[in-house]
């Protein structure tokens, strides 16, 4: 049985989470620790397992053998790094760090300590972008010309995101550094690593953070990827858009289901039936720890994410586009 620590109630997901290590048959839910105590109290009194007031006490257990990371995201460094040098395996919510350096330096201590690490990315291994991406890989749309991703909700004008989600600080961004990110791994799953990014943020609350987001990425043969993330859309489907020279695929206008149509096709428009998706991100990362392999894709596809939205915020506060190579 893997026994896990749980790292904070700062995220919106994290009850969710553990209630994955509850549900799942190889692991179980051992202590908490939280940066706010009385929060960390009231969760573990509700889960019936200790509350630790220090994370260094916490990780010291013989008897923990992983975490579940939901802290705030500018707590994520210090507390990965912690958790990896004391040889806890890793699962966290996106993003992994704000800024490349960061992870980096996440990346190096989990290698070093041998300890299995695995980020949320759940739209990644849905059923609809396992058949999408086996259509952009049979060559159906041609070369890929532009993939736009859209994500939205009304979390900031019907007031249910939780008040520490505008915080700058603690979150690192807004809308795109958050809800973003899912569309945001997505075209990068579809088109690859662009050349550059340059983004455009809206404040129609007045907050601190952005709560209307646009990323366009740029690639060197010519496609464009379109980003978009907000919190002020009550009725925006989320969607997926892919144009390429011999065809164009549609997925949530407003239905969930992926539309089709390219010349190497029947050249009408069709709709494809949605193949299986992929275990979840958390039972992948038992898997690894069970099974001593590791997240290799997983990995890869949140350090790059994490490059993109280091660029895109770069982006808004220097006012031009900035290049991958440009990050340090």
């Amino acid at each position: 049985m893997i026994r896990i620590g749980k790292i904070s109630y700062w995220h919106v997901h994290a009850d969710e989470y553990t209630q994955l290590a509850l549900a799942h048959p190889d692991t179980e839910l051992a202590a908490i620790w939280d940066e706010l105590p009385e929060r960390g109290q009231a969760k573990a009194a509700k889960y019936g397992v200790p509350y630790y007031a220090s994370l260094d006490e916490m990780l010291a257990r013989d008897d923990i053998d992983a975490v579940i990371v939901d802290a705030p995201t500018n707590l994520h460094h210090e507390v990965m790094l912690k958790a990896a040098r004391a040889g806890k395996h890793i699962f966290t919510e996106k993003v992994i760090a704000p800024t490349r350096k960061e992870v980096e330096d996440i990346v190096g201590a989990v290698r070093e300590a041998g300890v299995k690490f695995t980020v949320s990315l759940p739209r990644l291994y849905a059923n609809y972008t396992q058949t999408i991406g086996r259509i952009v890989e049979e060559g159906t749309l041609g070369k890929l010309t532009l993939a736009r991703v859209r994500l939205s909700h009304n979390g900031a004008i019907a007031n249910w995101l939780p008040e520490h989600f505008y915080s700058k600080e603690q979150c690192g961004g807004g809308a795109l550094i958050d809800l973003g990110c899912h569309p945001m791994y997505l075209v990068r799953s579809f088109l690859g690593m662009p050349e550059s990014v340059i983004a455009n943020f809206g404040y129609v609350t007045g907050r601190e953070v952005e709560d209307n987001a646009v990323a366009v990425l740029r690639y060197s043969e010519g496609a464009i990827g379109i980003v978009e993330a907000g919190f002020v859309n009550s009725h925006s489907p989320f969607s997926i858009e892919l144009h390429g020279t011999e065809g164009t695929l549609l997925f949530g206008f407003p239905e969930e289901v992926v539309k089709i149509r390219s010349n190497r096709g029947s050249g009408e428009w069709e709709t494809l039936p949605l193949g299986e998706k992929q275990p979840d991100a958390f039972s992948q990362w038992v898997g690894h720890i069970r099974n001593d392999t590791e997240a290799t894709d997983n990995v890869a596809a949140a350090v790059d994410l994490t490059k993109l939205m280091e660029a895109s915020t770069r982006s808004v506060a220097e006012g031009r586009p900035i290049r991958i190579d440009e990050l340090a």
